[in-house]
């Protein structure tokens, strides 16, 4: 296993607007771009010569659940909607040991990071049986053997029947953020209501599943009014999948009050397309929100892969580049502005600086082999160098071998 490699220049990127530079750095930060060959010279092992690559702002995943990440074939679940899937992961849920969630979240980490996922924000369930925080243990020790090579932050989550305390002293242990899902609640603004006081009390920022569902009553706007007024912590929700079938009418007040708040949004496409829509097989409503009505406002928005081959959703590549694409066909968005959700907007969200080839940006990068972003966003070339505070992590290079061939030209044909 190599260390991280510290880097001092990346030579010859081609940048997103299609440019190609010299990225010169300064520990964790950009210290300046350069046309192509104009940059000072550096020691060998502290160059990455990026001819052919498209240098992009490394992903982040600002909701992922690493603890539940590949149990679909553990659990063999049937195929079905959102209740189905809380009700299947309950059932396996006992078995699960502090190693088998440990051994399958640290590679699921890995391979986002190879994907060029720098930062995760993973959701961590209580689990039944005389230790229910052995989730959260499991993923500390994960967050701290990666430490050197990716961030990640760990968010509670729990339903109504979880105590407070439970929460207490998950944050006691060292996770930074408390979840719920108050709209599955009995009484899903009580729950809300109880979540927050809890964060309050302890100095949390927030990090809610909320409204995922296709009809039915709002929680995010309890949860935008209550939470505009922090300052000294922040607040997001995630799917809100009811914002994507409101008429416009009633859509516009929502998001003037998500945008008023800075509440951070984050979309999930794979796994909302996967669990809504299960019970109308004729002209069949997806579960994606609001994208273009969120982005037009100016609502701090994001974009992640949410679950892996779980039984909440039994594919995921770990790849942000996948999401991306899921984006562009489902929501609607341009290939620009999908990429910018699963960086820098999924950043914002998390409230991580601004990263990029830009001078004083943070040095987070995702090289990918390609000629420019509409490229890389369509091959999603395996291809990959991923840079993390400064240092190269994660290198892949691929190999196609295609057997010898031959043309066939029109004077052979008619010989």
């Amino acid at each position: 296993m190599h260390l991280p490699r510290p880097l001092r220049l990346l030579r010859n990127a081609t940048l997103p607007d299609g440019t190609r530079a010299d990225v010169v750095l300064d520990g964790e930060v950009v210290a300046r771009v350069r046309p192509a060959g104009t940059a000072p010279a550096a020691a060998a092992d502290e160059v990455l010569d990026l001819t052919g690559f498209v240098l992009l702002a490394a992903a982040a995943d600002p909701h992922a659940h690493l603890d539940k990440s590949r149990t679909w074939e553990r659990i063999s679940p049937v195929f079905g909607d959102l209740p189905s899937a809380i009700a299947q992961y309950a059932a396996y849920a006992d078995a699960e040991t502090r190693e088998s969630i440990a051994d399958r979240s640290r590679t699921t980490a890995l391979e986002m990071l190879a994907h060029g996922v720098t930062a995760v924000r993973s959701h961590v369930n209580f689990l039944p049986g005389p230790d229910p925080l052995r989730g959260v243990d499991a993923l500390l020790q994960v967050r701290e053997e990666l430490r050197d090579l990716m961030e990640i932050e760990l968010c509670t989550l729990g339903d109504d029947t979880v105590a407070d305390e439970l929460h207490e002293e998950a944050v006691r242990r060292g996770v930074d953020l408390i979840g719920g899902a108050p709209h599955l609640a009995a009484d899903p603004l009580g729950e809300l209501d109880r979540l927050l006081r809890l964060a309050e009390r302890l100095g949390c920022s927030v990090d809610m599943h909320t409204d995922e569902a296709l009809d039915g009553p709002l929680t995010i706007v309890e949860l935008a009014r209550r939470t505009a007024g922090w300052t000294d912590a922040s607040a997001s929700a995630g799917h809100c999948s009811r914002l994507g079938t409101l008429p416009p009418a009633d859509l516009a007040p929502v998001v003037e009050a998500v945008r008023a708040a800075d509440l951070g949004i984050i979309t999930l496409p794979i796994t909302n397309l996967y669990l809504q829509g299960w019970d109308a097989p004729v002209a069949t409503p997806r579960g994606i929100t609001a994208v273009r009505a969120l982005l037009d406002a100016g609502v701090r928005l994001g974009a992640g892969a949410d679950n892996v081959r779980d039984p909440f959703n039994p594919l995921g590549r770990c790849d942000p580049l996948e999401t991306v694409a899921l984006l562009v066909t489902a929501a609607h968005v341009t290939i620009d502005e999908a990429l910018a959700l699963v960086s820098h907007g999924a950043r914002s969200v998390m409230r991580l600086e601004p990263a990029g080839p830009v001078a004083g940006a943070r040095a987070e990068f995702l090289a990918v082999k390609g000629t420019s972003p509409a490229d890389v966003a369509a091959t999603a070339d395996p291809n990959r160098r991923v840079i993390h505070r400064g240092r190269l992590v994660s290198s892949t290079d691929a190999t196609v071998t295609t057997a010898s061939w031959s043309r066939i030209t029109e004077r052979q044909v008619s010989a």
